[in-house]
């Protein structure tokens, strides 16, 4: 009788694709996690998961991203204050901002259960924080 595939021993020559991280979450837990509160979360994991480049990336790209997302936020909110009446129209914008934030957080989530923790871009953002992630997971030994 035949043994499943899963249940042969690995040889030296294959490389486990979810090797635990030092807290003793598996790749992907720790990938997803890295987004789960933004770019705080993201700094914890970067050093966490420094021995996996994968996540290094996603901790990386949820710093970039929400850092990004707290500093526009942070600015449309003092130059609304400072605007009176027209600082609704920032208000508005930090409010759009804040959505787009929440609809990439989910995506970026989702995507990295199904992709199984690799390195992937962010939806629709992904173009403009994945050369900057890379650069920061790359600073980190």
């Amino acid at each position: 009788m035949a043994r499943a595939a899963s249940t042969y021993p690995m040889t030296s020559s294959q490389s486990p694709t979810n090797q635990p991280q030092p807290a003793g979450l598996d790749k992907k837990t720790s990938a997803i996690l890295s987004y789960a509160l933004g770019w705080l979360t993201g700094i914890i994991f970067l050093f966490m998961g420094k021995n996996d480049p994968d996540v290094k990336f996603h901790a990386s790209q949820s710093i970039v991203f929400f850092g990004a997302v707290s500093v526009i936020n942070i600015v449309l909110s003092i130059v609304g204050s400072l605007l009176g009446v027209l600082g609704i129209i920032f208000s508005l914008a930090g409010l759009a901002v804040a959505v787009l934030a929440v609809v990439v957080w989910i995506m970026a989530m989702v995507q990295t259960n199904n992709t199984g923790g690799v390195r992937a871009g962010l939806p629709i953002v992904g173009k403009f924080t994945a050369p900057y992630a890379d650069q920061l997971a790359n600073s980190v030994k």
